[in-house]
């Protein structure tokens, strides 16, 4: 069986950012999350765009973290597979710069600035992946009806607490990782 590097390898990281978090002060502490490259626009707005990218590798709590991982080890490994290693990870992180870029954008037409972290737009953007590959016709072994069920439940929980979560970061990288994954079966295919 084919291993799934790219997505251990995702966690890894995810990981040791988190312990590297928590031992400066704590991963819930604001300020430690800005000091890690959080989002946060009028950051991003004085030139520091990497916060883009690197708010995709922090999390804000343990609870935070081993939800967003769980989900990143159950789907990543399937679409890594599927796909190999370097269309996966332009997968995985075009879909969380999607969500943080689509946040930007609504944030500066709603006024609304607020610090945000946390690897779910990209997750989402497997989950828009996985979606389209279980609706393309002649691709076998996704599952539409489990795909469904995981994104209700996904976004009732982000509907159900959008002042806590990112409700942009989810969306764009949900449509991030639906377009990318059409644009790449297009030309695939």
């Amino acid at each position: 069986m084919t291993k799934a590097i790219a997505t251990y390898a995702l966690i890894g990281i995810n990981i040791i950012i988190f312990i590297a978090e928590s031992v400066s002060g704590g991963s819930t502490n604001r300020q430690v999350a800005l000091k890690f490259g959080a989002y946060y626009a009028p950051y991003i707005e004085r030139g520091q765009w990497y916060r883009l990218f690197t708010a995709m590798f922090l999390h804000f709590g343990y609870l935070h973290l081993v939800c967003n991982m769980y989900s990143l080890y159950n789907i990543g490994q399937a679409l890594e597979i599927f796909f190999g290693v370097p269309v996966f990870l332009f997968l995985y992180l075009f879909s969380g710069l999607a969500g943080n870029i689509l946040t930007y954008f609504a944030g500066r037409r709603t006024g609304r600035n607020t610090v945000s972290a946390g690897a779910s737009g990209a997750i989402f953007g497997l989950f828009g992946s996985y979606l389209v590959l279980a609706l393309w016709p002649g691709i076998r072994g996704a599952s539409l009806n489990g795909i469904i069920q995981v994104l209700a439940i996904n976004m009732f929980y982000t509907i159900a607490n959008r002042g806590r979560i990112n409700v942009m970061a989810h969306l764009g990288g949900l449509i991030g990782g639906a377009a990318v994954t059409c644009i790449l079966l297009l030309v695939l295919i």
